[in-house]
């Protein structure tokens, strides 16, 4: 049990990394298992292993969307490592979601890669996002994460953001009415929304490429663990 509860109806950035900083994936196959294990594990049923149901055929849908275990407001899967922005909407649903999605993925990875033991870093880390500012900062965290980090152009294939399917209205993980309406709460159109998450996303990278970080440079951002 987590020391501090994760709470209904509250944001999170959810997220971890390979242990010992090792990649996640190793081919297409593994990154499609973990994406369809995102849309197949959200939900509050009961389920089984993926490989009882014939998801290839419309891979990115889900049984039951009608009872999720969470929100999911943006994500950024990376090679090595992974994050979420996710809303709670039932008693333990981060936890008992990442649960599924982490120990299947691992039991998947390790059957297939003759391994054993841990693939990710312990438990996932959480951080609450606490009020509306802070969550307009990590948005453009999270959504160009992937910007920040340099990524070797062999590994690009392993990346999957948020911001595509809100740059092309291909809705897969998204709630698309809550989505468009915060956006539009916030800022006039997609392409403003855009331009504010690239700008979080290069002040960040610059600060840390040229290591002058001040002390409570990222707090004074409002997103003070990043």
């Amino acid at each position: 049990m987590r020391k501090v509860p994760l709470l209904n109806e509250e944001i999170y950035h959810i997220y971890n990394r390979g242990v010992d900083k090792r990649d996640i994936f190793s081919t297409s196959a593994d990154l499609d298992r973990f994406l369809i294990s995102i849309k197949y594990f959200n939900t509050k049923k009961p389920i089984g292993s993926i490989y009882q149901h014939k998801l290839q055929k419309n891979k990115y849908k889900q049984d039951d969307q009608s009872n999720p275990l969470v929100q999911i407001i943006s994500y950024n899967i990376l090679p090595n490592h992974f994050h979420f922005i996710l809303k709670q909407k039932v008693d333990g649903g981060i936890s008992e979601f990442m649960k599924r999605l982490l120990g299947g993925y691992t039991n998947y990875f390790n059957e297939k890669s003759d391994r054993s033991g841990a693939l990710f870093q312990g438990k996932f880390k959480s951080v609450h996002v606490g009020d509306d500012n802070y969550l307009l900062v990590l948005l453009g965290y999270v959504n160009y994460n992937d910007l920040i980090h340099n990524i070797p152009k062999t590994k690009k294939y392993f990346v999957r953001s948020s911001m595509k399917e809100i740059e092309t209205g291909k809705y897969y993980f998204l709630d698309k009415t809550a989505t468009i309406e915060y956006i539009l709460e916030k800022f006039s159109s997609v392409d403003l929304f855009k331009k504010h998450c690239r700008e979080v996303a290069g002040i960040i990278k610059a600060k840390r490429v040229e290591e002058i970080i001040p002390e409570g440079h990222f707090k004074d951002l409002g997103v003070e663990h990043l």
